[in-house]
């Protein structure tokens, strides 16, 4: 099962390895196949001083907890997605949070899921119809199926 990982899913998951967020990333590579924009590799690492800074952890153990939350995410450039999956992906998120467009466009273009802790685009997407949403529960439950 495909599943698009946004930002703050990968963020919980540095902050806290071993939680839930932190475990599905590291111990799901069987079950789930973790897909993510290239931006957000450099997002993560222009934000290791806030992290180090929140967690209380040092810039090497956010470095080392990087590594280890994201080493099964297949990060792909966002060049690969076609432009009518960016149009749709804008014609949904214009009213929500136009930084999350590359995660719709993402999920159109791979025809899967996205992994978002973010209740404003969840829950704005679902108004409009747009049902590819998973929750952390949700693959839980799934991993704990199979």
């Amino acid at each position: 099962m495909k599943i698009i990982v946004d930002a703050n899913i990968v963020y919980s998951g540095i902050l806290n390895s071993n939680g839930k967020i932190g475990d599905l990333l590291i111990n799901s590579q069987k079950y789930f196949k973790f897909i993510s924009p290239e931006f957000l590799r450099h997002e993560i690492r222009s934000k290791y001083e806030k992290i180090a800074r929140a967690s209380g952890m040092s810039l090497e153990s956010v470095m080392e907890t990087e590594y280890l939350v994201c080493k099964d995410i297949n990060f792909i450039s966002e060049e690969q997605i076609n432009h009518e999956f960016w149009d749709e992906a804008f014609d949904l998120v214009k009213d929500i949070d136009l930084k999350d467009i590359q995660y719709v466009a993402f999920a159109k273009q791979f025809k899967c899921k996205i992994w978002s802790g973010d209740k404003k685009l969840t829950t704005g997407l679902t108004s409009k119809g747009f049902d590819k949403i998973v929750t952390t529960n949700d693959l839980v439950a799934i991993r704990d199926k199979k």
